[in-house]
């Protein structure tokens, strides 16, 4: 489930926009079943968060490009 950065940076800055929401959509989805007690493997909050934090920071970076040049 984990997303690879190389994937990530292959992607422009709107695609990088959408992956960030859907990765926020499936932690709070995590999150809510955590809260029910449904949630099986409480790990995948961690990677999420990170897959969050990864695509995020590659965003960043990508905004950044134009400025540099």
């Amino acid at each position: 489930m984990s997303k690879k950065s190389a994937d990530l940076r292959a992607k422009d800055a709107a695609a990088l926009e959408g992956e960030v929401k859907d990765l926020q959509k499936a932690h709070f989805g995590l999150r809510m079943q955590k809260a029910t007690q449904q949630l099986n493997n409480t790990a995948s909050l961690r990677v999420t968060r990170r897959d969050i934090a990864r695509a995020k920071t590659i965003l960043v970076q990508k905004r950044a490009e134009p400025a540099a040049k």
